[in-house]
């Protein structure tokens, strides 16, 4: 009998929160952000909940107008190198820009995070939207939104081809032979290309993994389709569940074409659930929050998206303005969006900056409410897990205390761990190393060959 599929669950370590005001709520650290003993406790009651991964996002451009996580936070393979230590089964997935490095470092850097894990290390790989980027890095404008997803394909291509510099028994180690390793098992990438220029090896080994799990969150067409094509896992984000529905098909579909296996594709909606003992304590945790948010914040947390727009300059009770190309090429699926909800429901600037400020959760309510929405997204093929965030203080543990044991009860996630690996939990195959197999293909095509031609005439009859 065929085991029945469970959700996956990831936990978001976001410090302060993702708001412009969490952070002055009297039960919120408001040093989160840089607090280890915090990110520590997190991922440790998130890895005794059996969850698949703990995610830390990042971003390489801030200002005045920034919100207080992005000022002053962690460095993502820093502080996970840091949690692989007081961890062992928990997957630990950052984000790394592919616009603003260089592959052989963080081909590297992965690949160190994935031995010292022990094969939990996962690489969301961004493009950096935020055109300012561009001035930490002595460059003299960002690339658009087409160059920086081609340079994304390039270095994930790079990334790959070091990672499989070293066969996975390449190294022997014979102290009595004084052999250390084995050279037709070390490979040199010599890769050449519009972008990158990178000879290779790669200077560590395989991890038990193979490589480490590639994350993707672009939604736009271009986006999409790179996730369909390269990504092992998906981050999304959907306000409805028929978004989320057709967002999930749209991507499956895409891999499919692409000649993937689609349940290699993990879709991953990021959920901040809200939870009380009842509806109306959940709504009152909701409400304190959106108290703290004045609409000056909410004009810069809007401003964020459009490239750092300067909002302050419209009426704010007049009709959401238009705005062109404006934060076309930052984030442009979600600019995208806002724009198109404002005109179709008719909102002011008001209205759209407190609803991007602090959106009203879909998942709120006691415990078995938010359990039950997420079966239902679930069953109806909306996603094949979940990234937890906190809207709210203790968000994250709210759900790991009381949703988690609902979801197991009713069989819907694990109560142990399959794996050792994040692969192994995710479901996500390792990846052969190309020059293994290709290898191996070598000789079996020589064996049958040398067969062919042993044969009597009798034989091949």
């Amino acid at each position: 009998m065929a085991k029945r599929k469970q959700l996956k669950l990831g936990a978001m370590l976001h410090g302060v929160g993702s708001s412009t005001s969490l952070w002055r709520h009297p039960e919120v650290q408001s040093d989160a952000s840089v607090n280890f003993e915090l990110y520590k406790s997190w991922v440790t009651k998130a890895e005794a909940a059996k969850f698949d991964l703990a995610f830390v996002a990042d971003g390489l451009y801030i200002n005045e107008k920034s919100i207080p996580h992005f000022l002053n936070r962690f460095e993502p393979i820093t502080v996970l190198s840091a949690l692989a230590a007081v961890s062992n089964r928990i997957g630990l997935v950052g984000t790394l820009s592919t616009s603003y490095s260089e592959p052989f470092t963080v081909s590297r850097q992965f690949a160190s995070l994935d031995v010292i894990s022990g094969g939990r290390a996962g690489w969301n790989v961004v493009t950096s939207p935020l055109e300012g980027s561009a001035l930490n890095f002595g460059k003299k404008e960002h690339p658009d939104h087409a160059k920086r997803y081609r340079i994304a394909t390039e270095y994930l291509e790079v990334a790959r081809g070091l990672w499989d510099s070293w066969e996975d028994d390449a190294f022997v180690r014979d102290k009595e032979a004084g052999v250390f390793f084995d050279p037709a098992k070390l490979h040199t990438l010599n890769h050449q290309g519009e972008f990158f220029s990178v000879q290779g090896p790669l200077n560590i080994a395989r991890s038990k993994q193979g490589h480490p799990v590639v994350f993707q969150a672009g939604s736009s067409e271009v986006g999409k389709n790179y996730a369909a094509k390269e990504a092992d896992a998906v981050f999304t984000g959907h306000e409805t569940i028929e978004d989320a529905i057709a967002f999930y098909q749209d991507v499956k579909n895409r891999a499919a074409a692409f000649g993937r296996n689609p349940d290699h594709v993990v879709i991953f909606p990021g959920i901040a659930p809200v939870i009380g003992s009842t509806e109306e304590e959940a709504e009152r945790k909701y409400q304190e929050v959106v108290n703290l948010v004045s609409a000056e914040n909410a004009l810069l947390y809007l401003g964020r998206y459009f490239d750092h727009h300067d909002f302050s300059q419209y009426d704010l009770d007049a009709p959401f303005p238009e705005l062109g190309e404006v934060g076309r090429n930052s984030f442009q699926s979600h600019t995208d969006r806002i724009k198109a909800v404002a005109k179709e429901k008719g909102l002011t600037l008001r209205q759209v900056a407190l609803a991007t400020a602090t959106p009203r959760p879909t998942f709120i309510g006691t415990a078995a409410q938010v359990a039950d929405r997420v079966q239902e997204w679930f069953a109806r093929g909306a996603a094949d897990g979940f990234m937890i965030a906190s809207a709210v203080p203790h968000g994250l543990e709210d759900f790991i205390l009381q949703v988690v044991p609902i979801l197991q009860e009713r069989g819907l996630f694990r109560t142990e761990y399959e794996s050792d690996t994040l692969r192994g939990n995710l479901g996500v195959p390792i990846p052969a190393n190309r020059y293994a197999a290709a290898g191996a293909n070598g000789e079996a095509q020589t064996k049958a060959a040398a067969e062919v031609a042993a044969a009597k005439p009798s034989d091949l009859a």
